[in-house]
């Protein structure tokens, strides 16, 4: 029997009822909701799409049903979401964000919300044939039935795989077009602190955290349905921009000088604020989410079950858009984790838990959570993992405790800036010294390879202190060699191109050019290979400037760049984040074609410095951040000045405790993750397991 009013669905549970030629299965009862669903309601296309799957790659990833998913009766709810993550099924599904949002609405009576990702060009092709519109995998509705469409852009080259899915929805590509029947198209994630250039193709967005606020979201909608929908699309959207913490692009306008620059940003309708406020969850206690992650039933990016243990960082680096944004600092408790950790690991099956957040070895109490995790699980083997830390954050305790259940694996450090110089004006403040002395500790401990991850392009950067980022790897290599008397000591040195981003100190900074950046690399790369000694000993993995100039142009882009990014979408771009996929050439082809009707080209949105006068696309949208503060720390980067971390110093007046009343949360809490019972000694004690 399924529950009343859910289904949760097993990949493999029980008996099932073939799919078509697949072979994979769905429980009987998820086939009944679905297949005798009332006619009135929107109708599983699944029968259709059934019929295409056999002529795809990885059609599974179509099916849905997985653990922990969640169906609930159309006609039962009244405000219904369709959630997605604008990427392909194994990039999207691990999403927390997406996660979190999924259990926050469907645990409400009378809401529900689906999921729906990328479907990959194969199928997009088939769709289009034979009429089959954009779905959701939990039930194989038509997108278009929904009251909202929910993107999360955690990186700008999501917006052409958002167009492609609005079109297979059948819903108008740009807001003044849809009618009251069309979804109310909403941006989340960190792309959407600047939504400008997917202005025109969004109704609304919401910056900042998403918990409280698609819940809000969600009663005005309802209570805007149920007084049977006065005003049409407009009404519904004034009503969520008047709260001040909805932007609608259609309720402002923007005017612009005749260089080409922003004037000002002005609301068109009255009642609407100047400025969208972003959210702030305070209690991360009171959202503990996802409380029943969502298990795969393909291969995806990270195949473990992953708790958040803080959000923010106050770390003050320059270039972190993450970093400033998430502003102020919350961790949640040791206890909090533990539950978390305990919940999710009994829901799942995982094997692995990932420790998440920007810096997660920064929790005041990341040792006792360490240690107290691999205690409660020694025996099951669960292994513990953190993203990469700091290299002022490490110690090989904490490491130790994170590879006692699992397997001892690199470790990952993540200096950015190639030269001291450098370093202090991004504000990542680790010497070459501090990253000798963590990697000697890794490499006598055990550990056999070393992870370093730089950025080029950062701004004052020059040829040398690139170069530099070779001779930190051989003095890795050689430390490595030292310590530990072995030869098969690895440094695998990685580099991303930097990209300026909005509401950080860097928002004014000139982007170095893909041109520039693929020289710079070179140079780099041929001093790594000439090392007779040490080179082959040294890993280098980096991606080429080209993706960076684009990624540069949509995240610091105005309403302008619309057009571009229409154009790219029409000229057959998808998938803008996968090496394979990506066409520099159609962005600049694209971006030649558009942009010199207004006056501007793409060296005009990446290449140029910024003024202090000049009114960026992003200003209306209040992040906290006081932009005279983000200016003077700009300042700062240019003279080599370190700020310190204000959550153990005075405060530096960034502006985001003050005005949006917040306050910097950390611990220690005195509490700690007891009761804690290793089972193989409660067996032997007491006779009994839990």
């Amino acid at each position: 029997m399924c529950p009343e009013g859910s289904l949760r669905v097993a990949p493999n549970g029980g008996r099932g009822l073939p799919v078509g030629t697949l072979g994979l299965t769905v429980t009987p009862c998820q086939l009944t909701k679905v297949r005798q669903m009332p006619a009135e309601t929107a109708v599983s296309v699944f029968p259709q799409l059934e019929a295409l799957l056999p002529h795809v790659q990885k059609p599974i990833q179509y099916v849905g049903g997985e653990l922990n998913s969640t169906v609930k009766p159309w006609e039962d709810c009244d405000v219904r979401w369709a959630l997605m993550y604008p990427d392909a099924y194994e990039v999207g599904l691990p999403n927390q964000g997406v996660m979190i949002l999924y259990e926050v609405l469907n645990e409400r009576p009378g809401v529900l919300a689906e999921r729906t990702y990328s479907v990959w060009p194969d199928l997009e092709e088939l769709m289009r044939e034979h009429g089959v519109p954009q779905f959701t995998v939990d039930s194989h509705r038509p997108v278009k039935a929904f009251d909202v469409f929910g993107l999360s852009f955690s990186t700008e080259l999501g917006y052409t795989n958002m167009l492609t899915a609005l079109d297979l929805a059948g819903i108008p590509l740009e807001s003044k077009d849809r009618g009251l029947d069309d979804p109310i198209v909403l941006a989340g994630g960190h792309a959407a602190f600047n939504p400008e250039p997917i202005a025109q193709f969004i109704d609304a967005a919401i910056i900042g955290d998403g918990e409280q606020a698609v819940l809000d979201m969600t009663e005005i909608i309802r209570a805007w349905k149920a007084e049977g929908r006065p005003g049409g699309r407009e009404e519904v959207l004034f009503r969520l921009a008047r709260t001040g913490g909805v932007y609608v692009p259609a309720f402002y306008d923007v005017e612009y000088l005749p260089d080409g620059r922003i004037a000002r940003v002005v609301p068109n309708k009255s009642g609407v604020p100047w400025r969208v406020s972003k959210h702030t969850v305070m209690d991360l206690d009171e959202w503990p989410y996802p409380k029943q992650p969502l298990v795969p039933l393909a291969e995806t990016v990270h195949e473990r079950m992953s708790v958040e243990i803080f959000r923010g960082c106050t770390r003050g680096c320059r270039f972190c858009q993450a970093g400033m944004i998430t502003r102020p600092v919350r961790e949640r408790s040791i206890t909090g984790i533990g539950e978390m950790v305990e919940k999710g690991l009994k829901a799942t099956g995982f094997e692995e838990v990932g420790l998440l957040s920007l810096s997660s070895a920064d929790h005041s109490e990341i040792g006792d959570i360490a240690k107290g995790l691999a205690d409660r699980y020694e025996e099951d083997k669960v292994g513990l993992s953190l993203p990469s830390t700091r290299v002022d954050a490490f110690n090989v305790d904490l490491a130790n405790e994170l590879t006692r259940n699992g397997r001892r694996s690199g470790l990952t450090f993540a200096p950015e800036g190639g030269s001291e110089r450098l370093r202090k004006v991004i504000n990542k403040m680790v010497s070459e010294e501090d990253l000798i002395r963590t990697v000697s500790t890794a490499y006598g401990n055990g550990w056999r390879q070393v992870k370093l991850y730089f950025m080029c392009g950062l701004p004052t950067e020059t040829d040398e202190d690139v170069l530099q980022i070779a001779d930190m790897a051989t003095k890795v290599i050689a430390e490595g060699r030292k310590v530990s008397g072995q030869n098969d000591i690895r440094c695998t040195v990685s580099i991303g191109g930097f990209v300026p981003k909005p509401h950080t100190p860097f928002q004014w900074a000139p982007q170095l050019s893909a041109e520039q950046t693929d020289a710079r690399l070179t140079k780099l790369r041929d001093k790594i290979r000439g090392d007779k000694k040490y080179g082959r000993s040294i890993g280098f993995r980096y991606h080429d400037g080209k993706p960076g100039t684009v990624e540069g142009l949509l995240s610091r882009g105005d309403r302008r760049i619309g057009s571009v990014i229409r154009a790219v979408y029409e000229d057959g771009g998808r998938f803008d984040g996968w090496r394979e996929h990506f066409s520099y050439e159609r962005w600049m082809r694209c971006a030649d074609k558009t942009l010199p009707s207004f006056g501007v080209d793409v060296d005009w949105y990446t290449t140029r410095e910024k003024t202090y006068e000049e009114v960026l696309p992003w200003d209306h949208l209040d992040s906290g951040l006081d932009k005279d503060w983000l200016w003077e720390d700009w300042q700062d980067a240019l003279d080599e000045t370190e700020v310190d971390d204000c959550r153990w110093t005075p405060c530096f007046d960034c502006g985001v405790c003050p005005q949006l009343d917040l306050d910097i949360q950390i611990g220690p809490t005195g509490r700690k993750l007891l009761p804690l019972t290793v089972k193989k000694d409660t067996a032997a004690t007491s006779g009994h397991t839990h």
